[in-house]
């Protein structure tokens, strides 16, 4: 009779009951890829034996910590020390910012000390201890509930969070000055501010300048009912804030007769009854250009806000909110009209940093 078959084909009732089970798990694991093949079984760590080693790995967690706050100091240094323009070479990327290149290292080594510390802990001092648990309902049952609260007070104590206070301390001091790398970035977006509504080019000592004839204004130059406008010396035409500034620094000069000035502050800061006010008007900043010699009343043709000239510049009608501020002026030694000092608040409309 002939033999079909191997020795392999021999039924599995016929092995012994441990043997059947190993040649099935091991035929499970091979044939179907999705098996579970089950728990090694646990190797303790030396640092879970080895006190004097869970120190030295508490030791260098704390120093990739400490590697990761100098890090950040040295990010936030470098935006202090180089300027944007500043160009270096580094072999072999070649010529590139000194700024952009120091910002993209520090910062780097910043979150990879960071990441490198975590790791380290998990895996040489947190518990490695393998769990199982089967799946249970999404509703977790209230034992379930209890037993997950138990394992998470469990894992807490045995990482050692609330022991090592090296390690702990050390983690917090690097995240920490972390998020001060966003504060600094935040230069990149835009110029630091800069208090440019509440100043112009009016200072002590600038002389009054006749925006058509450049030439410096003098008393005997600006008749009574008159209106002159003027500008602060040093101002060219040609120069590229010159528009933003005269708009700001735009200058009336009106002549009264000193008895007909009511204001006693106006009188001290004119000369002669010749008195210097902002040419902006108070609402929304459009130039101030008509002039009433009867009233003494200055009108905007924007939404005719008036103002009284003879009494401090203030508003007498129209939306205007305050009234115009007032350059105190005098006479030079060559007979020249010049300011005493800037304006004494912010010219033009009102605005929120007022004070």
């Amino acid at each position: 009779m002939s033999q079909t078959g191997s020795h392999n084909d021999v039924s599995e009732e016929h092995l012994p009951s441990e043997q059947a089970k190993a040649h099935s798990g091991e035929a499970a694991v091979h044939g179907d890829p999705f098996a579970d093949p089950g728990l090694p079984p646990h190797e303790p760590r030396i640092q879970d034996i080895d006190e004097q080693a869970a120190k030295r790995s508490e030791r260098t967690i704390a120093f990739l910590f400490t590697l990761s706050m100098l890090a950040t100091v040295g990010f936030i240094a470098s935006y202090v020390a180089f300027p944007v323009d500043k160009i270096i070479y580094v072999f072999p990327i070649g010529h590139i910012s000194a700024l952009n290149f120091s910002l993209g290292v520090t910062l780097g080594l910043a979150l990879f000390f960071i990441g490198a510390g975590a790791v380290h802990w998990a895996r040489t001092l947190m518990s490695d201890e393998e769990m199982v648990d089967e799946r249970h309902p999404v509703e977790a049952e209230p034992e379930v509930r209890a037993k997950v609260l138990a394992d998470f007070k469990e894992g807490a104590a045995e990482s050692g969070f609330g022991r090592r206070r090296l390690l702990r301390n050390t983690m917090f001091g690097a995240m920490a000055l972390l998020p001060l790398s966003a504060v600094v970035l935040l230069r990149d977006l835009g110029p630091l501010p800069e208090d440019k509504l509440r100043t112009t080019l009016w200072a002590k000592g600038k002389r009054l300048i006749n925006p058509n004839t450049g030439e410096p204004i003098r008393p005997e130059d600006v008749s009574v009912g008159s209106l002159t406008f003027a500008m602060p010396e040093g101002l060219e035409e040609d120069d590229h804030e010159f528009n933003q500034e005269i708009a700001k620094a735009a200058l009336m000069i009106i002549r009264l007769q000193p008895e007909n000035i009511k204001d006693k502050r106006e009188l001290d800061w004119s000369h002669e009854g010749i008195v210097a006010f902002s040419k902006i008007c108070t609402h929304v900043g459009c130039p101030i250009s008509l002039y009433e010699q009867q009233t003494h009343h200055v009108l905007c043709p924007c939404h005719q806000s008036t103002f009284d000239l003879a009494d401090g510049g203030r508003v007498i009608f129209g939306p205007a909110g305050h009234a115009l501020p007032q350059l105190r002026i005098a006479v030079n030694k060559d007979g020249e009209l010049e300011a005493l000092d800037g304006f004494a608040e912010p010219v033009g409309p009102s605005f929120w940093e007022r004070g």
